[in-house]
């Protein structure tokens, strides 16, 4: 047997079978390259799903934890510590006036930004407690975050789910027919990761805030996946010109250390000692992480960057058609992008790119999303998308094309 099956094997053992794990055990990695366990260097496209903005290991990451581990790592939300105010600083600074609270995942920022709209509704909307969500939404897992999904599978078999959420399609008619007196807010992502990469158009995200304000309503954006400077801009929502009521963030926050965030804006800023903790969010670790990441990104120009290298990467993955490749189209921005295909191949493109030495993500049959490093090279996204063409070549031969 090879390492990788016994390894395997371990883990069907040990560990819940909570994912459609792929064949290939990671055991070490470095800026945009993943090393196997038989030595073989892949092209990582996913970056941890959107978590690796800097790459793999960055030094400004491993020196940040190395030397914050020295001094202190974790003390509780009991006491102050400097890391964790430098951090809300510089996130306000990228973003908005307000004040932030720290947390560990995505789904804990939108937890949490659940609460906050419900006791403001409370307060401000005579009891309204409700949230608009939009159809193909993906917020989280944990029931508060999962109630506010608008994706059917991940939903139903875990329902009853909390109630309170509205999900309408991305239509302004649509979402405005939907408040009454009993909603508080609307929550979009502007940008649907989950979905396959699917934007929601600019002048829409305009017109849903000029609603909030309209109606006395709180706008909430989860740029847990858009966010951190990946489509072009720090957050995704910027691009409309707005500015949110509530941001939560996650993923490419802290480079790889679990560490999330949900900032609230003076009007929306309600939750008071006693509504809402954690244990070990915005520690002392994690937050000097995490003011390492956004510290390099202003130092290192990468949000500028993240816009001119994901125009090469589009119309790099556009140039694939010269190849027979049925790319029908690429949507997203920056490098948050997914190649659409015209055939349902994506998931065997995607099995067989890691045999070609390229990691990408297959969103059921026709999508591939592509979230790498804001720090990949030209001549990285060259050699990802030959080994790309390679894998959908045998993906066709795979299919009897």
């Amino acid at each position: 047997m090879s390492s990788l099956d016994v390894l395997r094997d371990r883990a069907d053992a040990a560990l819940m079978h909570t994912y459609a794990r792929q064949p290939l055990e990671i055991v070490s990695a470095h800026g945009a390259w993943v090393r196997d366990a038989d030595g073989r260097e892949l092209i990582d496209l996913v970056g941890g799903i959107g978590v690796n903005v800097l790459g793999h290991s960055h030094p400004a990451v491993t020196r940040a934890l190395t030397e914050q581990a020295t001094v202190l790592i974790h003390t509780s939300n009991l006491y102050y510590t400097a890391p964790q105010v430098e951090l809300a600083e510089r996130l306000i600074a990228t973003a908005f006036e307000g004040r932030v609270f720290l947390c560990n995942s995505g789904a804990e920022a939108n937890e949490a930004a659940i609460k906050l709209a419900r006791k403001w509704g409370r307060r401000h909307r005579g009891g309204a407690t409700g949230i608009v969500a939009l159809t193909g939404a993906f917020h989280g897992r944990t029931l508060g975050a999962l109630a506010a999904t608008g994706n059917k599978r991940y939903r139903e078999p875990f329902e009853p789910l909390p109630a309170g959420f509205v999900h309408v399609d991305a239509n302004l008619d649509a979402i405005s027919a939907t408040v009454d007196d009993g909603i508080a807010a609307v929550l979009l992502e502007p940008i649907q990761g989950e979905s396959g990469v699917v934007p929601v158009e600019d002048d829409l995200v305009a017109r849903v805030r000029a609603l909030c304000d309209e109606r006395d309503l709180l706008f909430m954006v989860d740029e847990v996946q858009s966010g951190m400077g990946r489509t072009g801009r720090w957050w995704a929502h910027q691009h409309a010109g707005v500015v949110p009521d509530v941001m939560t963030v996650a993923k490419g926050l802290g480079g790889g250390v679990p560490v999330a965030a949900v900032l609230a804006s003076p009007r929306a800023d309600v939750l008071e000692p006693g509504d809402h903790g954690t244990t070990f969010g915005g520690n002392p670790l994690a937050s000097a992480a995490a003011c390492a990441v956004l510290r390099t990104i202003e130092e290192e120009h990468l949000v500028e960057r993240a816009a001119r290298i994901g125009e090469y990467l589009r119309e790099s993955l556009l140039s694939l058609r010269a190849d027979g490749v049925p790319v029908a189209a690429v949507r997203g921005r920056g490098l948050m992008l997914a190649v659409v295909l015209e055939e349902p191949v994506a998931s065997r493109a995607g099995r067989a790119a890691l045999d070609c030495g390229v990691i990408v993500n297959a969103i059921g049959d026709s999508v591939l999303r592509l979230l790498p490093a804001l720090t990949i090279s030209e001549a990285e996204i060259d050699e990802g998308l030959r080994r790309l063409r390679e894998a959908f070549a045998i993906a066709r031969t795979e299919g009897g094309a």
